[in-house]
């Protein structure tokens, strides 16, 4: 495996990325960043040609979020739209679906959120009690629950839900995937007042008997946990791309001011107490990257079971190392870290939800512990 070794295509894309992040910076235009992005083929490089996509994989779309992250531009909906929708339209969807959907998402010109929590489940996807249900006479689709923590639901043209159908055979519910259009007929949205401070709002949905035509259902309806599963990994490699490029972010910032502050005529970069710790932030920073560059290494190559495991690692490290990067920088900067001028204040929030979402850590050392340490379940 080579992926500590990145590929002349992927420093290339990585330098054009980063180019394109320093052009917009930390007070950049979201909309106008994602249009410009989109046209430059990044918002879709892990879409097939086909449809328009760059043909690559969660690997290149990481490097794009890394890096516009690194900039102080990073575009939360690249995790959702592209990631997870494009990713499960792209292996699952119907070939109208795929036609319909893949192209706009490539391109910037449509976007689809993703929902999953609901305000009873929690990080239990097996208590998700958003129904779907068949009209007999019409072969449609009536989806009814509830959902929370939703991003971008107001600047999405859809949503990706996931419900559970009733197994006929067993009685049992079973997850499915459905596109619900934004203005739908009794699918509503509630703004949650965040103290995040971030462009891509937060939303709780209500569905209340919402009609689906029968071609809502995305794949199979017996493989809905694998495809579900198919969506969640590329979830977590692009977290970690998140918080990476966050962490990367607040160390630049911190480096940058460690050098030219000087007290007692030398700057305080030159003293250890202040210089060790950036450079550990630094190592953990690197080695959550390695861990994400395995993961999306294994989902490219078509490994879901070694993907989970990395995935899961991945975000983890990465999470930590984004809230202690951040710590650093704005501890290194004392009181000017907390001003509007150097703008790392924010990021102590936004650092956090990398360790939070998608999946808390307490959730992924569950995860190692029971599947890859075959401990017994504490559940």
């Amino acid at each position: 495996m080579t992926t500590h070794i990145e590929s002349e295509e992927h420093k290339a894309l990585r330098a054009a990325v980063s180019a394109l992040g320093k052009r917009h910076g930390r007070s950049y235009d979201r909309e106008e960043l994602w249009s410009e992005a989109a046209k430059l083929g990044y918002l879709g490089v892990n879409l097939p040609e086909a449809y328009g996509g760059g043909g690559g994989g969660i690997a290149e779309l990481s490097i794009v979020l890394e890096e516009l992250g690194a900039a102080g531009c990073p575009l939360l909906m690249m995790v959702v739209s592209p990631a997870i929708c494009g990713t499960v339209i792209g292996r699952f969807g119907t070939e109208e679906q795929k036609r319909e959907w893949l192209p706009g998402l490539a391109d910037g010109t449509r976007t689809m959120a993703f929902g999953i929590t609901e305000p009873d489940a929690g990080s239990n996807s097996h208590r998700i009690t958003t129904t779907a249900r068949r009209d007999p006479d019409t072969g449609d689709w009536l989806l009814t629950g509830r959902k929370v923590f939703i991003s971008g639901v107001d600047i999405a043209d859809a949503t990706l839900i996931v419900g559970r159908t009733e197994d006929a055979r067993t009685g049992s519910l079973k997850p499915c995937l459905f596109i619900v259009p934004r203005d739908a007929e009794g699918f509503t949205r509630r703004q949650i007042d965040m103290e995040l401070d971030a462009a891509e709002k937060q939303f709780e949905l209500t569905l209340d008997d919402v009609r689906l035509p029968a071609d809502a259902l995305v794949g199979d309806e017996d493989a809905g946990l694998l495809q579900l599963f198919a969506g969640l990994n590329p979830e977590r490699i692009m977290t970690a791309a998140f918080a990476i490029g966050m962490g990367r972010h607040a160390l630049a910032r911190a480096v940058e001011y460690a050098r030219d502050r000087t007290v007692w005529k030398a700057p305080i970069g030159a003293h250890q107490a202040i210089a060790h710790p950036l450079a550990q932030a630094h190592i953990d920073l690197e080695l959550a990257r390695l861990m994400m560059q395995k993961a999306a290494h294994l989902y490219d190559a078509g490994d879901d079971v070694g993907a989970g495991e990395a995935a899961n690692m991945a975000k983890y490290a990465a999470g930590e190392a984004c809230v202690r990067a951040v710590d650093q920088a704005v501890h290194t900067l004392g009181g000017n870290g907390l001003t509007r001028e150097f703008g790392l204040a924010s990021l102590i929030t936004a650092a956090r939800v990398s360790r939070i979402a998608p999946v808390s850590r307490e959730m992924i050392l569950n995860y190692v512990s029971h599947q890859t340490l075959g401990l017994p379940k504490s559940y």
